[in-house]
């Protein structure tokens, strides 16, 4: 495994912590030349650092994925490092979760700016170096939300949606170029401080439920990707169960969710509002997990898979029956 990936260049954006820290351990292990970028620049050098230690070489590049011109540096400095850039990973994210109204409309407008318009920075400064050298990878974390839409996360889910279908649209765009890739990872709930660095406007505390995968699960399907380039791909049964019921029924797939959400919420206990690391870097997060499985006492996905059948089946004949129920009621 040391030297599989030797020579090659990634460039991880959101690599201070959770998914992104976690691939750039995966990479650099591999023998990967990493270019880490996120906006807090200690984290980013102790990052680089563990990529070292792992036999990879690294630089950290802090930058806001939200300044294009910052994120046409990252590209530039990377190329100065390593000479080209093989793969590029848009992984910086965040969100806000309760009622749309109840955010300022700054903190809706910096998810988009950090979810979807630096995705779209990343690719506008890397497709132009792929189309000269005639390869690259081009590898955009999306989300469950980007397959069916996440109640009381509102922007995040808008933002999801357009990235997948910006992401579509460079693939049709690439087609004269077999060897350049652009793929999508549609992941489900991970255990990351992501969760802790969004804002939270509902008032409540956040429970992510008793199925949660790793963040080194995503980190892994991006090392396959490089290997085998694939358009979309899910990390987790969740994620795919999502992007089927709401082909197949989105009605009773959001009426499903969304009364799911709402009585979560009841339940909560009270919790303060915060907007999170959103307009301004935050101290908290600072590892690749975010201590809700430790925390919860929850054994890893892959065992809890099985469990989890029978709900899922359950699910599955839920949603035929809700969208029986709506034939008829259409019918009469």
């Amino acid at each position: 495994m040391a030297h599989e990936m030797a020579g090659l260049s990634v460039v991880i954006t959101g690599a201070s912590s959770g998914i992104g820290r976690a691939a750039a351990r995966a990479f650099a292990q591999r023998g990967a030349r990493v270019a880490l970028a996120a906006r807090r620049a200690d984290l980013l050098k102790e990052a680089a650092r563990e990529c070292r230690d792992l036999g990879g070489e690294a630089v950290a590049v802090p930058t806001d994925v939200t300044d294009a011109a910052a994120v046409a540096g990252l590209a530039e400095e990377a190329q100065r490092a390593f000479g080209r850039i093989d793969v590029w990973i848009n992984n910086a994210g965040t969100g806000v979760f309760g009622p749309y109204q109840d955010a300022d409309l700054a903190l809706h407008r910096r998810t988009i700016e950090v979810n979807l318009l630096g995705a779209m920075h990343g690719a506008y400064a890397v497709l132009p170096l792929f189309l000269r050298q005639g390869h690259g990878i081009l590898i955009n974390t999306i989300s469950i939300g980007g397959w069916a839409p996440s109640p009381f996360a509102a922007a995040y889910s808008a933002s999801k949606f357009g990235l997948r279908g910006f992401s579509a649209s460079l693939r049709q765009e690439l087609k004269d170029w077999p060897d350049i890739h652009v793929c999508g990872v549609f992941p489900a709930i991970v255990d990351t401080p992501g969760f802790a660095h969004g804002a939270n406007v509902s008032g409540r505390r956040i429970d992510i439920g008793p199925i949660v995968y790793a963040p080194e699960d995503v980190a892994e399907t991006f090392v396959s990707l490089v290997r085998w380039p694939r358009d979309e791909v899910a990390v987790g049964w969740p994620a795919r169960a999502a992007q089927i019921a709401y082909a197949l029924a989105p009605g009773p797939t959001e009426h499903l969710m969304g009364a799911a959400m709402r009585r979560a919420l009841k339940r909560a206990s009270p919790a303060p509002r915060t907007e999170g690391a959103l307009l301004d870097p935050s101290p908290a997060g600072r590892g690749v997990s975010g201590g809700w499985r430790e925390r919860k006492g929850l054994p890893s996905s892959a065992r809890n898979t099985s469990r989890v059948i029978g709900a899922v089946a359950l699910t599955g004949l839920a949603l035929l029956l809700g969208t029986k129920a709506a034939a008829r009621m259409r019918r009469s």
